[in-house]
C-alpha cells in the first residue's frame, strides 16, 4: 500500500498527461483541479493550450470534470470556457468532493484519477477515496499563509518522491 502522501505518478504540466498515458493507469475518467493545474493562481485565463489538451482527453474516450476547492463565481466561468462539467467548493482532502464526481461520471473512484498541484489537497484526498492520482509541478508560488506553509511542507515530500517515482 502506498502513502497518504504518495502520488500515482508525476508531471510537470497537465499537457505532459496523454491520454495513453491515463489509459495505462487504467482509468476511465479526469478529475481536473484548477488553480495551478489549468490555470495560473490569480488568472482569469487558463493555460495557453489547456482548453484543447482537456478537448483532447474528451475526444480520446475520456471523461472530464473539474472539481476545486475555490468557489463556483471562479471555478463556473473556467469550467464554462472548457465545457466540463464542475464541482466547486470540494472541501478537498475529504472525500466528498471526489465521490460526488464520481458518481456525476457514473465510475467507481478506481476508474478515476485527479490532476492537481497540491499533496496535501489533491493527492491525500485521492488516496482516502481510493482514485489514482498525477501531482504536478505548480504553475505559480501562491502569497497567502497557509500555501505558503503548505508549500514548505511539501518541499521535502516532493524531493522524496522526485527520487521514488
Amino acid at each position: 500500500m502506498k502513502g497518504l502522501f504518495t502520488p500515482t505518478a508525476l508531471k510537470p504540466r497537465a499537457a505532459d498527461i496523454t491520454p495513453d498515458f491515463l489509459r495505462g493507469m487504467g482509468v476511465r475518467a479526469v478529475l481536473l483541479d484548477v488553480d495551478n493545474t489549468i490555470a495560473g493562481y490569480a488568472s482569469h485565463e487558463p493555460l495557453p493550450g489547456a482548453v484543447e489538451w482537456a478537448r483532447g482527453l474528451e475526444k480520446a474516450g475520456l471523461r472530464v470534470v473539474i472539481v476545486s476547492n475555490n468557489y463556483k463565481k471562479r471555478v463556473g466561468p473556467f469550467a464554462e470556457r472548457f465545457g466540463l462539467p464542475f464541482i466547486s467548493f470540494a472541501i478537498k482532502p475529504l472525500p466528498f468532493g471526489y465521490w460526488k464526481a464520481r458518481r456525476m461520471l457514473r465510475l467507481p473512484c478506481r476508474d478515476c484519477v485527479i490532476i492537481g498541484d497540491q499533496i496535501f489537497t489533491d493527492i491525500v484526498g485521492a488516496n482516502l477515496c481510493g482514485m489514482r492520482s498525477v501531482l504536478l509541478e505548480p504553475i505559480e508560488l501562491e502569497t497567502g499563509f497557509t500555501f505558503r506553509l503548505r508549500r514548505y511542507f511539501e518541499r521535502g515530500l516532493r524531493a522524496k518522491l522526485r527520487e521514488k517515482l
